[in-house]
Protein backbone atom coordinates (compact mmCIF):
# COMPACT_ATOMS: atom_id res chain seq x y z
CA UNK A 1 0.00 0.00 0.00
CA UNK A 2 1.37 3.44 -0.85
CA UNK A 3 2.15 6.05 1.81
CA UNK A 4 -0.76 8.16 0.51
CA UNK A 5 -3.17 5.23 0.84
CA UNK A 6 -1.93 4.56 4.40
CA UNK A 7 -2.39 8.22 5.30
CA UNK A 8 -5.90 8.30 3.86
CA UNK A 9 -6.95 5.15 5.69
CA UNK A 10 -5.99 6.81 9.00
CA UNK A 11 -8.57 9.53 8.36
CA UNK A 12 -11.69 7.62 7.46
CA UNK A 13 -14.73 8.45 9.52
CA UNK A 14 -15.08 6.13 12.51
CA UNK A 15 -18.38 4.27 12.64
CA UNK A 16 -17.75 1.81 15.48
CA UNK A 17 -17.82 3.43 18.93
CA UNK A 18 -17.60 2.15 22.50
CA UNK A 19 -21.11 1.48 23.89
CA UNK A 20 -21.03 4.47 26.26
CA UNK A 21 -20.30 6.98 23.49
CA UNK A 22 -23.19 9.04 22.11
CA UNK A 23 -22.62 10.85 18.81
CA UNK A 24 -25.07 13.43 17.46
CA UNK A 25 -26.42 13.60 13.93
CA UNK A 26 -24.02 14.67 11.18
CA UNK A 27 -21.05 14.47 13.55
CA UNK A 28 -17.87 12.96 12.14
CA UNK A 29 -14.93 11.48 14.05
CA UNK A 30 -11.82 10.75 12.01
CA UNK A 31 -8.53 9.07 12.96
CA UNK A 32 -7.84 5.49 13.88
CA UNK A 33 -6.40 6.36 17.33
CA UNK A 34 -9.41 8.31 18.62
CA UNK A 35 -10.49 5.68 21.16
CA UNK A 36 -7.17 3.92 21.83
CA UNK A 37 -7.11 5.23 25.43
CA UNK A 38 -10.84 5.48 26.07
CA UNK A 39 -11.51 3.66 29.35
CA UNK A 40 -14.58 5.43 30.74
CA UNK A 41 -17.03 3.21 32.58
CA UNK A 42 -19.63 5.94 32.99
CA UNK A 43 -23.01 5.28 31.40
CA UNK A 44 -22.26 8.23 29.10
CA UNK A 45 -18.48 8.49 28.98
CA UNK A 46 -18.50 10.71 25.89
CA UNK A 47 -21.39 12.74 24.47
CA UNK A 48 -20.87 14.81 21.31
CA UNK A 49 -23.64 16.98 19.87
CA UNK A 50 -24.77 17.50 16.29
CA UNK A 51 -22.75 18.76 13.31
CA UNK A 52 -19.32 18.38 14.93
CA UNK A 53 -16.03 17.42 13.32
CA UNK A 54 -13.45 15.64 15.48
CA UNK A 55 -10.45 15.29 13.15
CA UNK A 56 -7.60 13.31 14.73
CA UNK A 57 -8.86 13.92 18.28
CA UNK A 58 -7.52 11.61 21.02
CA UNK A 59 -10.17 10.81 23.63
CA UNK A 60 -7.90 9.76 26.53
CA UNK A 61 -10.62 9.25 29.12
CA UNK A 62 -10.09 7.38 32.39
CA UNK A 63 -12.50 4.96 34.04
CA UNK A 64 -14.35 7.72 35.92
CA UNK A 65 -13.95 10.36 33.21
CA UNK A 66 -16.85 12.02 31.42
CA UNK A 67 -16.67 14.36 28.41
CA UNK A 68 -19.56 16.39 27.00
CA UNK A 69 -19.19 18.41 23.78
CA UNK A 70 -21.94 20.64 22.36
CA UNK A 71 -23.10 21.21 18.78
CA UNK A 72 -21.22 22.66 15.79
CA UNK A 73 -17.72 22.15 17.22
CA UNK A 74 -14.54 21.63 15.22
CA UNK A 75 -11.45 20.08 16.86
CA UNK A 76 -8.35 19.06 14.94
CA UNK A 77 -5.60 16.86 16.44
CA UNK A 78 -6.67 17.77 19.97
CA UNK A 79 -5.78 15.68 23.04
CA UNK A 80 -8.55 15.46 25.64
CA UNK A 81 -7.11 14.01 28.87
CA UNK A 82 -9.96 13.40 31.28
CA UNK A 83 -10.03 11.62 34.63
CA UNK A 84 -13.05 13.54 35.99
CA UNK A 85 -14.96 15.90 33.68
CA UNK A 86 -14.62 18.07 30.58
CA UNK A 87 -17.67 20.15 29.57
CA UNK A 88 -17.36 21.95 26.25
CA UNK A 89 -20.16 24.11 24.85
CA UNK A 90 -21.37 24.64 21.29
CA UNK A 91 -19.60 26.49 18.46
CA UNK A 92 -16.17 25.80 19.99
CA UNK A 93 -13.10 25.55 17.75
CA UNK A 94 -9.90 23.98 19.06
CA UNK A 95 -6.75 24.06 16.93
CA UNK A 96 -4.18 21.37 16.28
CA UNK A 97 -2.02 20.00 19.08
CA UNK A 98 -4.05 21.70 21.81
CA UNK A 99 -4.37 19.74 25.06
CA UNK A 100 -7.07 19.85 27.74
CA UNK A 101 -6.30 18.01 30.98
CA UNK A 102 -8.38 17.92 34.15
CA UNK A 103 -5.56 16.43 36.27
CA UNK A 104 -1.78 16.38 36.56
CA UNK A 105 -1.85 12.55 36.51
CA UNK A 106 0.75 12.51 39.30
CA UNK A 107 1.28 14.20 42.67
CA UNK A 108 3.11 17.53 42.81
CA UNK A 109 5.03 17.21 46.11
CA UNK A 110 8.43 15.47 45.71
CA UNK A 111 7.89 12.80 48.40
CA UNK A 112 4.47 11.95 46.95
CA UNK A 113 5.95 11.72 43.43
CA UNK A 114 8.47 9.16 44.70
CA UNK A 115 5.71 7.18 46.46
CA UNK A 116 3.67 7.32 43.24
CA UNK A 117 6.58 6.10 41.12
CA UNK A 118 7.08 3.15 43.47
CA UNK A 119 3.34 2.33 43.56
CA UNK A 120 3.24 2.33 39.73
CA UNK A 121 6.34 0.15 39.42
CA UNK A 122 6.42 -3.67 39.45
CA UNK A 123 7.78 -3.43 43.02
CA UNK A 124 4.71 -1.60 44.30
CA UNK A 125 1.96 -3.95 43.16
CA UNK A 126 0.05 -3.69 46.45
CA UNK A 127 0.88 -0.10 47.37
CA UNK A 128 -1.80 2.58 46.88
CA UNK A 129 -1.02 5.63 44.79
CA UNK A 130 -1.14 9.00 46.58
CA UNK A 131 -4.22 11.13 45.97
CA UNK A 132 -4.03 12.98 42.65
CA UNK A 133 -5.90 16.27 42.26
CA UNK A 134 -8.63 16.33 39.59
CA UNK A 135 -10.84 19.33 38.80
CA UNK A 136 -13.35 19.77 35.94
CA UNK A 137 -12.70 21.96 32.93
CA UNK A 138 -15.61 24.02 31.58
CA UNK A 139 -15.49 25.75 28.20
CA UNK A 140 -18.56 27.80 27.34
CA UNK A 141 -20.11 28.47 23.91
CA UNK A 142 -18.26 30.22 21.10
CA UNK A 143 -14.72 29.81 22.47
CA UNK A 144 -11.76 29.67 20.10
CA UNK A 145 -8.63 27.86 21.33
CA UNK A 146 -5.56 28.20 19.16
CA UNK A 147 -2.99 25.59 18.14
CA UNK A 148 -0.63 24.24 20.81
CA UNK A 149 -2.63 25.81 23.65
CA UNK A 150 -2.93 23.93 26.94
CA UNK A 151 -5.93 24.18 29.27
CA UNK A 152 -5.22 22.88 32.79
CA UNK A 153 -7.40 21.40 35.53
CA UNK A 154 -10.12 23.50 37.11
CA UNK A 155 -10.19 26.17 34.39
CA UNK A 156 -13.48 27.79 33.33
CA UNK A 157 -13.36 29.65 30.00
CA UNK A 158 -16.22 32.10 29.48
CA UNK A 159 -18.37 32.39 26.37
CA UNK A 160 -16.75 33.91 23.31
CA UNK A 161 -13.21 33.93 24.76
CA UNK A 162 -10.19 33.71 22.46
CA UNK A 163 -7.17 31.67 23.61
CA UNK A 164 -4.12 32.48 21.48
CA UNK A 165 -1.87 29.81 20.03
CA UNK A 166 0.58 28.35 22.54
CA UNK A 167 -1.15 29.79 25.60
CA UNK A 168 -0.91 27.88 28.89
CA UNK A 169 -4.21 28.53 30.67
CA UNK A 170 -4.06 27.76 34.39
CA UNK A 171 -6.85 30.04 35.70
CA UNK A 172 -10.33 31.13 34.66
CA UNK A 173 -10.82 33.27 31.55
CA UNK A 174 -13.71 35.78 31.62
CA UNK A 175 -16.21 35.82 28.73
CA UNK A 176 -15.05 37.54 25.53
CA UNK A 177 -11.48 37.90 26.83
CA UNK A 178 -8.39 37.37 24.73
CA UNK A 179 -5.50 35.58 26.46
CA UNK A 180 -1.93 34.79 25.46
CA UNK A 181 1.31 33.53 27.02
CA UNK A 182 2.59 31.14 29.67
CA UNK A 183 0.90 31.55 32.03
CA UNK A 184 -1.91 33.05 29.96
CA UNK A 185 -2.63 36.72 30.60
CA UNK A 186 -5.62 38.79 29.46
CA UNK A 187 -4.53 41.17 26.69
CA UNK A 188 -7.90 42.51 25.63
CA UNK A 189 -11.44 41.72 24.65
CA UNK A 190 -12.87 40.07 21.57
Amino acid sequence: MSDLANHQSDYRAITDFPPNVQIGSNTVIMGNLAFKRFHSRNRQGLVIGDYCTMDGVHFDIGEKGQVEIGNYCYFTNVVLLCELELRIGSYVVIGWNATLTDTDFHPILPAERIADAIACSPLGKTLPRPKIVKRPIVIEDGVWIGPNATILKGVHIGAGAFVEAGAMVNRDVPPRSRVIGNPAQIIGEV
